[in-house]
Parts: structure tokens; C-alpha cells; sequence
């Protein structure tokens, strides 16, 4: 006979969970609940292209199909296929990073951020963040038990950071520092000489720099983007990019890294990225296989992407400067905008309130941290521009609904 059940305890999660927050699906929940009632909902909150009237290119979709018939099916090897590892280390070289230690695939861009991390941080040391930051970063620190140790990039200055203020924050246990560039959430694109400020300070104080340049390739004003890691070839740079953004293939989950920097100094460091890439596996291996045609073939969708993308860009820049209570930098690249709202009460409340009521999905600027007694938002303005205007008319109507 079976045995009467018993009342078991509960079984209570980690307390480091406490300080994990990821404000962009945690407001996703509240839309999804609205969803099952039949609300439709206006989304402005998730960086997925796919969602919205960009396609992932034919020549990609392919090679994956094809990879797939040629059966490549089981596990690849740790660090990526050898022709994707290739590709990706002379797309870097294009860039101008020299003294490449190692170049690895991974399950998209965020496993990369993750296993950089733990192979460098130890508990109770920190890493340089911006504030505001994308909110990864802090989720993977709090996980393994180390700090983010914010530095704010200054809304005054085009969201630049200030080199000053970075320096300043550095302490014994500082390790790393984190540079978003193209920014999110804020859309900045960071100048040659601030970058060489922070190669400065990296170079002077031993740090590990962590260069997240996914957007790299949509930069909205002309112009070229500066790879941090070609202006300090002596510098250990981790420099992240993938496959979601610039090639429109975000479910696929693939990204990658570039290790660059003195060989000796690097060593060690590298070993150990290579043992944790070991332990899981691999990344998704017939995928890979769309790497080198994206970084060597037809490049032809960039150039709608980022008219689409500077077109949405304009018409939300003209919203926020015709909007009472409402401000903003122009975004340079990317699809972020970071809009200042000039209320009393908390952007949470605000975006959670506009949510509830007019059924545009933003996400609170607290949730990628902000100079406190300030209010921000994040807009995604991938949409289309019809449905940009009904989203911003909703959000001026529920300004003067609420702030007038």
C-alpha cells in the first residue's frame, strides 16, 4: 500500500536570487497576463527584430537547412566549428584587434558574457557597469557572487561615460570593466577619444575590459564604430558580438567572443574560459554554420535595416521634443531610445500605470539604473511607424491624463 502522504517542506531558492532583476521580461509577465484577457497589447520592450517587419536573411536560413542535411546534427566542438572560428577571428582582424588569444561560440551573446565573467570574477570581487546598464551583466555578477560597481554615463554628454568617474570607482577588488557600445538602453555610440580613456584606465589599474559591441554594424548617423580591442592590442579585451541583431536571428542563439591582449598575461585566464566551455558541451552546432556566410556574404539587409531604423529613430526623437514632460538624446545606434520623463512619481509606476491602462509595453528606466531622483524609460522602436505613432499618442494622452 502506499504510503499517507506527508506534508513536505518547501524547498526555498537561492538567496542570492534576491539580487537578480531583469526588468525587461519581468514587465513582459504583466503584458502576457493581459494577453490571455484578450488585451492587445503594443510592445516596446524586447530588442527582438523578428517580432516586427525584419526577416532573417535568405542566404543564413540556408546554410543552417544545409548544414542540417549534411548531418551536422550531434555536438560540435567545444570552442565552435573551425569555419566559423575563422570567420569570426578575421571579421576581428577587419576591425583592427591584434594579439587574438581565443575566439569561441556560444549559446548567444549572453552565455559568452557568462562564462567571461566567471572564468575572471572570484566572490566579493566587483566589475566597472554603466548606469544605466543592460541588466545581464548585474543577473550574472549576483550569480556567482560578485558586485557590479556602477559607473553613470552622463545624459548631459550624449550618455558618454566619464573616464574621471570611472577611475574613481576602481578599488582593490576592481577586476573588470564593462563597455556597451553601441549602448543599451540608452542608444550612444561612444567616441574614439572616450574609448581611449578607458583603455587608459584599463591599462593603468589591470583590468579586464569587456566589450559588448553586438550593435556594432547599426550605427544610424554614418560613421564607423571603433572596436575598443583595435585602440589596445596590449590590453586583455573580451569583445562580444552575435548573430541576433546586426544578422536578425535572435532565436537561433548564437554568439561569440574574441579574446585579445598580451599572450602571457592572457593565459591563464584563457585556459580557464576554455575548461568552462568544455563542461557544457557546446553551442548549437548546425547554426554555426551560418556564421562565415554572415560575416563574408551579402550584407545587402543592412542597409534597409538601418534606413527602417533611423527613419523609426527620427519620428521617436520628434515625439519626445513635442511631448510636454518628456526629453531625450537622440539615440545613435542600435534601436534604443532612453526618453527622460520629468514626473514626481516612479517611472516602475509609470510604465506598470501606461501598461494597465493604455496597453504600451515600455520598461521602467530604474530598471537598468539611472542617477537616482531621475525617470527614464526604455522604447524599443523597432515597430513600424504607424504603429510607433499610436503607441506615442497613447503614452502623450496618458502624460496629460495623468501629468498635466
Amino acid at each position: 500500500m502506499p504510503k499517507p502522504a506527508q506534508n513536505l517542506s518547501q524547498v526555498p531558492a537561492s538567496l542570492r536570487l534576491n539580487r537578480v532583476h531583469y526588468a525587461i521580461r519581468d514587465m513582459a509577465v504583466l503584458a502576457e497576463q493581459l494577453a490571455l484577457q484578450g488585451v492587445s497589447v503594443i510592445p516596446l520592450n524586447i530588442g527582438d527584430p523578428l517580432k516586427f517587419d525584419f526577416q532573417t536573411p535568405p542566404h543564413l536560413i540556408e546554410a543552417v537547412a544545409r548544414a542540417m542535411r549534411d548531418g551536422m546534427n550531434g555536438y560540435a566542438p567545444s570552442l565552435g566549428v573551425p569555419e566559423a572560428l575563422e570567420a569570426i577571428r578575421a571579421e576581428a582582424e577587419r576591425k583592427g584587434i591584434r594579439k587574438i588569444q581565443s575566439v569561441f561560440v556560444t549559446q548567444g551573446t549572453s552565455e559568452a558574457v557568462d562564462v567571461a565573467l566567471t572564468a575572471l570574477v572570484n566572490p566579493g570581487e566587483n566589475i566597472l557597469v554603466p548606469s544605466p546598464e543592460y541588466p545581464l551583466y548585474s543577473a550574472i555578477l549576483a550569480k556567482i557572487g560578485a558586485e557590479p560597481n556602477d559607473y553613470l554615463l552622463d545624459e548631459a554628454n550624449d550618455w558618454q561615460p566619464d573616464p574621471r568617474q570611472i577611475a574613481s570607482r576602481i578599488s582593490a577588488n576592481t577586476r573588470g570593466i564593462v563597455v556597451n557600445n553601441p549602448n543599451n538602453p540608452t542608444g550612444a555610440v561612444y567616441s574614439r577619444r572616450t574609448l581611449e580613456s578607458i583603455v587608459e584606465i584599463a591599462r593603468e589599474n589591470n583590468l579586464v575590459i569587456f566589450a559588448d559591441e553586438i550593435y556594432d554594424k547599426l550605427i544610424l548617423d554614418g560613421g564607423e564604430h571603433v572596436a575598443l580591442a583595435s585602440l589596445a592590442p596590449d590590453v586583455p579585451v573580451v569583445t562580444f558580438s552575435g548573430m541576433s541583431k546586426v544578422y536578425l536571428a535572435p532565436g537561433w542563439r548564437l554568439g561569440w567572443a574574441v579574446v585579445s591582449g598580451d599572450p602571457e598575461a592572457l593565459k591563464p585566464y584563457v585556459e580557464g574560459i576554455h575548461k568552462l566551455l568544455r563542461a557544457r558541451l557546446s553551442a548549437n552546432h548546425p547554426e554555426q554554420f551560418a556564421i562565415r556566410p554572415a560575416l563574408e556574404g551579402p550584407q545587402d539587409h543592412l542597409a534597409e535595416v538601418v534606413r527602417k531604423l533611423k527613419s523609426r529613430r527620427d519620428l521617436t526623437v520628434r515625439w519626445c521634443s513635442s511631448t510636454p514632460r518628456v526629453s531625450c538624446v537622440a539615440p545613435r545606434g542600435a534601436f534604443y531610445a532612453f526618453p527622460r520623463l520629468h514626473i514626481e512619481s516612479s517611472d516602475e509606476a509609470f510604465a506598470r500605470q501606461l501598461l494597465m491602462e493604455k496597453h504600451v509595453l515600455v520598461v521602467h528606466g530604474s530598471g537598468f539604473g539611472q542617477v537616482p531622483g531621475t525617470q527614464h524609460l526604455r522604447i524599443v522602436f523597432l515597430p513600424d511607424e504607424l504603429t510607433l505613432t499610436k503607441a506615442y499618442a497613447a503614452i502623450a494622452e496618458f502624460l496629460n491624463e495623468h501629468f498635466h
